[in-house]
């Protein structure tokens, strides 16, 4: 499967400036490093890190955009009309490795990740709600884990296009280098 087979959009629900700003950044930092093509933040509007996530892209590449969703049923409802399959992340939910296949034949999944209390809606709007393991843990951890098995690792050697800057892999320190074909024009995507 092509690495543009899918679309994903992923949803983080109930974001509180004061308490979640760290958590729901590193989110969208999976959302972008694994795959996703938006990563859509629900709850207190953040413009700051709205901008934070914009400058990762602007500086290591890629095509995701941050959005911001007053109303996160609105949301689902829209990926739904446009024939996208709604998955929860949730430890109560069916394991992952029994309904990925099901899973990667939709070629849109908008994937609901909780934030503060999770409301009951999310369950039953889901067309999946899917776990990766029944014990408690970090909705960044789940995200990573589901965009992995969907992806079936192929997203480990995503180049971004545009990076300014990217790594080389080396066994010991930092190896970071400037894109001498690094195009100025693509400042503001994303």
């Amino acid at each position: 499967m092509s690495e543009n087979a899918f679309e994903i959009g992923v949803l983080r629900l109930g974001h509180r400036i004061i308490r979640d700003k760290r958590v729901t950044m590193h989110a969208f930092l999976v959302s972008r490093a694994f795959g996703a093509s938006v990563f859509i933040i629900h709850g207190d509007k953040d413009s700051k890190l709205e901008e934070n996530a914009k400058k990762i892209v602007r500086t290591w590449g890629g095509r995701i955009k941050v959005e911001y969703a007053e109303n996160w049923l609105e949301t689902v409802g829209e990926w739904r009309e446009t024939g996208g399959l709604i998955t929860h992340l949730t430890m109560y939910g069916m394991p992952v490795e029994s309904i990925i296949n099901d899973i990667r034949r939709a070629g849109r999944i908008l994937v609901i990740i909780g934030g503060q209390k999770v409301p009951g809606e999310a369950y039953r709007v889901s067309d999946y709600n899917v776990s990766v393991t029944s014990q408690p843990h970090s909705e960044i951890a789940a995200l990573a884990i589901f965009l992995d098995r969907l992806f079936q690792g192929k997203e480990l050697y995503k180049q971004h296009e545009n990076p300014r800057i990217f790594i080389v892999p080396s066994p010991r320190g930092k190896v970071i280098c400037r894109n001498p074909l690094y195009r100025n024009d693509s400042i503001g995507r994303g």
